[in-house]
């Protein structure tokens, strides 16, 4: 028995050898590792992993289902292989590089082993190969011009991507753009790349003028995109501003009456432009500049509009100004006056232009003071608010306007006229009945004696002038008569009452018209000589006070008469009495300008020597000249001043004046008579004289003598006098002169010593009589040019001619 248990372990164990051994031999084939699926780039490595666990059949790899081999080398396929080892199990699938052919599905068979072991297939793997696209391209090139607001379309396409690239818009400052793009993908015909198309509708504006735009194309199969670039330049029609150039303040208000001075400045494209100016929609002429000046801006340019229109050759565009001048308070309608019930609400209204606003104020001229301050015043009607009110208006920086309105309360009327009035009879008189009624008075009546006064009655007429307070009714009487004066009636009426008076129309006294006359040209001279007097009092009080006797003082004031004159012009002046004129060189005559009671001395002392007066030179056309020269200064010797003669006639008190010296005609007595006015019998006797003179006449100035001043009738054998010399007691003292001019020009030649008594006599006056002078000692002819007795005569007012 126990042989036998052994005998049953032993068949045991070798039943156990076989089941081991039988589960070996019938072992499954497993995949350790199949492939998955894979994205790679074109050009790239891509590896799918394959591993198979007790593989006793034949792997191979299938590409789209379609077998690629059993060997590891893939033959026919070079840029596939199978790598690993046998031993490892690993039989996984390189490829190198992809191409875009590669992309497919594949998968790892192993086919059934040979003891019956099934086959088994592995996953299916896609591989998804990535074609980056080509670069992107801008349809419409590198360089576009646009007009502005036009709308354009923008293409930029990429080619040949897998996928399709995204294609991005920037614009020229950076921004991406997301509106108005539309995007378009298309299939190429290999079925697996695609191309893209990117289009942006853009409306360009000024601010894409001379901007780059740019379109960026990428996709999975790169990291960088690519671009392309597009440079837009837009034509644009002018962009227009107008500003104030000058004439506004900080504020920019214009002073009313300001210059303005407005500029146009225009951005366009292309820069040829042009403008125009306008004025409240009215083209202004000769408006085609940047500048347009309003040299007066005045109130009614404010709220002007001033465009400026700017046209280049895409379009025009414009830019208005509006103008803000200021300008002081002005009246649009002044406050009128009203009339109101007692205790109805009345309105006045202060309109009133200015810019900026006027400030308005009412015055209530009852109450004296403000009572409310903006255009429009409401106050219910009663005593009280009836009155005077003043709107006042007033714009910093200009004056205050004001005007007035009255507030009238309605009532029965009332008559204030004069009691008693007045007319002259014959004259049309005026009966005036002067009414105050608010309202105006429905009638008036006029009635005289008890009797009403018909208007078309022909003695009267009634005339009516109505006022904001009534009206005024004036009676007139035409020529009236005594019947006419007496006692008037008016009456009036009105919606509120009745008032009556009684007028008494009384004579006035006519004055008679001569007497108007007289007295009013009465009074015309009496207003006439008071303003003479005043005149003559005046010009009194302006006469300069007697000069003084300085040599300097006198030279001055003569300085300029001396150098005008002439000796060949020796002019005569036959005044009859001194003039305080001869002080200051006045050589012409003027009647009646003479002082009869003036005393003018005016001498110039020369070695305390007295200078003896000439008379003036008769028949002579004077003129008023005097010589410059001084003769009486070189050839008259030394003489005494002669006395005034006393026996001079009353009546001529001009010729008792001092001035005779210097200015009157000296009349001596010839053998102690006078001399007659027309005999010049005994002119003959001067020949024998020196100097021509006459006896008893004085020294003579050869100024005046025609034979001296005459160079063509000088006695050339003739000698000059001795000159002075600087030793006094050998030379005689030089004689006194005058530097009155007008004096020294009163001397008289020899040829006219009568006539020139003559004339004396006439200008003292009709009787003939000649004034008793003191003789004057003759001077030695040694001192003077003496002219030869054979000389021919010289005619009467013949000229001396300066040598």
């Amino acid at each position: 028995m126990a042989s036998s248990h052994k005998f049953l372990l032993l068949l045991l164990r070798m039943a156990g050898l076989w089941l081991v051994n039988a589960a070996g031999a019938l072992r499954e084939q497993k995949f350790a590792m199949e492939p998955q699926d894979q994205t790679a780039v074109e050009g790239s490595r891509v590896t799918l992993p394959c591993r198979v666990i007790d593989k006793s059949g034949i792997l191979q790899w299938t590409k789209d289902d379609f077998g690629l081999g059993t060997h590891r080398n893939l033959s026919g396929f070079d840029r596939y292989s199978m790598i690993g080892s046998d031993e490892e199990g690993d039989y996984s699938l390189d490829i190198y590089p992809v191409t875009l052919d590669d992309d497919a599905k594949y998968q790892c068979q192993v086919s059934p082993g040979p003891q019956g072991q099934p086959g088994i297939r592995s996953h299916y793997a896609t591989v998804t190969v990535l074609v980056p696209p080509d670069p992107p391209k801008i349809v419409q090139g590198d360089y576009l011009v646009t007009t502005e607001d036009r709308e354009i379309e923008l293409e930029c396409i990429s080619h040949g991507g897998k996928p399709a690239a995204e294609i991005t818009w920037i614009d020229g400052l950076g921004n991406v753009l997301t509106d108005g793009i539309e995007y378009i993908v298309e299939e190429l015909s290999d079925g697996r790349r695609f191309t893209a198309k990117s289009i942006l509708k853009l409306t360009p504006r000024k601010d894409h003028h001379n901007t780059t735009f740019t379109c960026q194309a990428q996709n999975t199969a790169e990291r960088t995109h690519r671009s392309a670039k597009l440079k837009l330049e837009v034509k644009y029609a002018p962009k227009v501003t107008v500003s104030i150039l000058a004439g506004a303040t900080q504020s920019g208000r214009i002073p009313e009456g300001a210059e303005v001075r407005l500029g146009c400045h225009a951005d366009a494209n292309p820069a040829d432009v042009t403008y125009r100016w306008f004025l409240n929609d009215e083209p202004l002429i000769g408006g085609y500049t940047t500048e347009m000046v309003i040299h007066n801006a005045t109130r009614k340019y404010h709220d002007a509009i001033v465009k400026c229109e700017v046209h280049n050759a895409v379009g025009k565009s414009e830019e208005s100004e509006t103008l803000d001048i200021s300008y002081g308070p002005q009246f649009r309608t002044k406050p009128r006056s009203v009339q109101a019930d007692l205790g109805t609400s009345v309105t006045l209204t202060c309109d009133v232009d200015g810019n900026p606003l006027p400030e308005i104020s009412w015055f209530d001229e009852k109450h004296k003071r403000i009572i409310h301050n903006s255009p429009n015043l409401t106050l219910r009607v009663d005593q009280e608010t009836a009155g005077r009110y003043f709107c006042k208006a007033h714009v910093p920086g200009f004056p205050e306007i004001g005007a007035d309105a009255t507030i009238y309360l309605k009532g029965p009327p009332s008559i204030v006229s004069h009691r008693t009035q007045f007319g002259i009879e014959g004259d049309n008189v005026r009966v005036e009945c002067t009414i105050f009624s608010i309202p105006l008075p429905e009638r008036i009546v006029w009635t005289f004696n008890g009797r009403e006064i018909d208007i078309h009655d022909q003695d009267y007429t009634i005339l009516e002038d109505p006022s904001p307070e009534g009206i005024k009714s004036t009676l007139v009487i035409r020529e009236s008569q005594e019947k006419h004066f007496g006692m008037y009636n008016c009456s009036v009426t009105n919606p509120y009452g009745s008032d009556v008076v009684e007028i008494n129309l009384m004579q006035q006294k006519n004055v008679p018209s001569i007497i108007i006359i007289f007295g009013v040209a009465a009074l015309v001279i009496l207003v006439f000589i008071v303003i003479l007097v005043v005149f003559l009092c005046q010009k009194q009080s302006k006469k300069k006070p007697p000069p003084e006797t300085d040599a300097n003082t006198i030279e001055k004031q003569c300085k300029e008469s001396d150098r005008s004159s002439n000796i060949s012009d020796l002019k005569l002046d036959l005044r009859t009495g001194s003039s305080n004129s001869n002080v200051h060189c006045d050589m012409d005559y003027i009647p009646g300008a003479e002082s009869e009671t003036g005393r003018q001395e005016i001498y110039r002392y020369s070695a305390d020597y007295t200078e003896p007066s000439f008379p003036p030179k008769d028949g002579q056309n004077n003129n008023g000249y005097v010589p410059y020269v001084d003769y009486s200064r070189d050839y008259n010797p030394p003489m005494m001043q002669p006395p005034i003669s006393s026996s001079l006639d009353p009546g001529r008190e001009s010729l008792q004046s001092t001035r005779l010296q210097l200015n009157s005609l000296q009349a001596h007595q010839v053998s102690g008579q006078n001399l007659p006015l027309n005999d010049l019998s005994d002119l003959h006797l001067a020949q024998g004289v020196p100097n021509g003179g006459l006896p008893g006449l004085g020294p003579i100035d050869p100024r005046f003598s025609a034979t001296y001043g005459n160079p063509y009738l000088r006695n050339p054998n003739v000698g000059l006098p001795t000159p002075n010399t600087a030793n006094p007691a050998a030379t005689p003292a030089p004689p006194p002169y005058s530097r009155d001019s007008s004096r020294i020009a009163s001397s008289s030649a020899m040829m006219t010593a009568s006539a020139n008594v003559a004339n004396t006599v006439v200008a003292n006056g009709a009787n003939g009589s000649v004034p008793q002078v003191t003789r004057l000692p003759n001077s030695p002819t040694s001192q003077y040019i003496v002219p030869n007795s054979n000389m021919a005569t010289i005619k009467r007012g013949t000229m001396a001619t300066h040598v």
